[in-house]
């Protein structure tokens, strides 16, 4: 089987820190990734990921259909929409730039595989500012976006439960069996009419599949790291299952999309 090839963008943050000590302080920066989980999951697997931690999508992240073509899948998880559409050209230097969001639609539909894992900068994120509701991303996922802080904290756990029987689905995915493990919090979404829930969490979707004319689409609406997703689940099996059977449906033929319908074109026109 040839490689899959996957940009995943975001998940990483840097951390300021004042440490206040009597009379005197000082300030500490630190950089953190949160990708660390999915890597040790897709170990061994025919899947190549390339990481491209959030501080270089600005500058780094493809910007025509060429680069974007290079790889299968595309997931974009815990980095908002600002940093897809404000390059240093245009924000510094009012230069006029490929919408990001865009071109991420037109690929998709052309036959890509486009997933948004949740945090606090996806979906709609924490106090609205991940920002992609109403975007050209909205379209082509199988998901509406709330317009407002959409996050659901779940301190005490909620475990999410699968939908559809135990064994492979929609040809390449398979699902595990459960109980899941707890989850501890997601962005609250609705899924599009025509798209393929998998999972739930709480009264709401925590896994979405769509398909989108020839490409296809995905939401994850947890992270895929901590805090939301904790080490019980992404130690799990079934965390290496989910990922992997989504990567490789994603990527999948023509064939493998056969019983997800097209979600309705009035949602999904690129």
């Amino acid at each position: 089987m040839m490689m899959i090839k996957v940009l995943l963008a975001g998940e990483s943050w840097i951390s300021n820190s004042t440490h206040y000590k009597g009379f005197d302080s000082f300030n500490s920066v630190t950089f953190h990734t949160g990708h660390g989980p999915l890597v040790k999951a897709l170990t061994g697997s025919d899947i190549d990921l390339t990481f491209m931690p959030g501080h270089e999508v600005a500058e780094n992240f493809p910007s025509d259909l060429d680069s974007l073509n290079k790889f299968d899948v595309v997931i974009i998880s815990d980095i908002g929409a600002n940093s897809l559409l404000l390059s240093a050209s245009t924000w510094l230097s009012s230069q006029r730039q490929p919408d990001r969001l865009e071109l991420l639609a037109e690929w998709t539909a052309s036959g890509g595989g486009l997933a948004m894992m949740g945090g606090y900068l996806s979906f709609q994120g924490i106090e609205g500012k991940a920002f992609y509701a109403g975007s050209a991303v909205e379209r082509v996922l199988p998901v509406e976006i709330s317009r407002f802080d959409d996050r659901v904290e779940c301190p005490a756990g909620v475990r999410p439960v699968s939908i559809l029987p135990t064994g492979r689905v929609d040809g390449p995915f398979s699902m595990p069996e459960g109980p899941w493990p707890h989850l501890l919090g997601y962005n609250k979404v609705t899924a599009k009419t025509g798209s393929q829930v998998l999972a739930e969490i709480g009264p709401d979707p925590l896994l979405v599949l769509g398909a989108v004319e020839q490409g296809r689409s995905a939401a994850w609406t947890s992270d895929i790291s901590p805090h939301w997703c904790p080490d019980e689940f992404s130690s799990w099996d079934g965390y290496r299952t989910i990922f992997i059977s989504l990567i490789t449906w994603l990527a999948g033929s023509q064939e493998a999309l056969a019983s997800v319908p097209l979600m309705n074109k009035e949602t999904t026109n690129v």
